[in-house]
């Protein structure tokens, strides 16, 4: 088994695109639904797949994020460079952050239009692509 994707609801389906587009994600393909209900599927240009899903259902009303859902990590380069193309792109990233220490990843956060939280994650040189069982050992 593995991951798919990710689904958000989205109060605003072209301000949540316009915010997910500037933060580097592509527009792979809509679905239509009834009463006007759209799933948007996105993902990053080096991806092979859907990473990401916005799920507009004008009829559900607004959306509240505080049910439980936590936030989206997302993998960067070069977490400096990231956070000058966002500041750019008319974003708000937070300022880079070292939470581990000066040797462990830097992150940064931000917010999409609906309250969803993001952090952005450079890890070090030399550490895999996400955490694994050796970032416990």
């Amino acid at each position: 088994m593995k991951t798919l994707f990710v689904s958000y609801r989205v109060t605003d389906l072209a301000r949540s695109l316009a915010f997910y587009t500037a933060l580097g994600y592509t527009e792979l393909g809509r679905v239509e639904l009834d009463g006007g209900a759209r799933l948007v599927l996105l993902n990053f240009p080096d991806e092979p797949a859907a990473s990401l899903e916005l799920v507009h259902r004008p009829a559900a009303g607004p959306v509240d994020v505080g049910s439980g859902f936590d936030h989206l990590a997302i993998q960067v380069a070069t977490l400096a460079t990231t956070l000058d193309t966002l500041t750019e792109a008319g974003l708000r990233p937070e300022p880079l952050q070292h939470p581990g220490g000066p040797q462990g990843p830097k992150t940064s956060w931000l917010t999409d239009p609906d309250g969803y939280r993001i952090e952005l994650v450079e890890w070090p040189p030399g550490h895999p692509d996400g955490i694994t069982a050796a970032d416990f050992a």
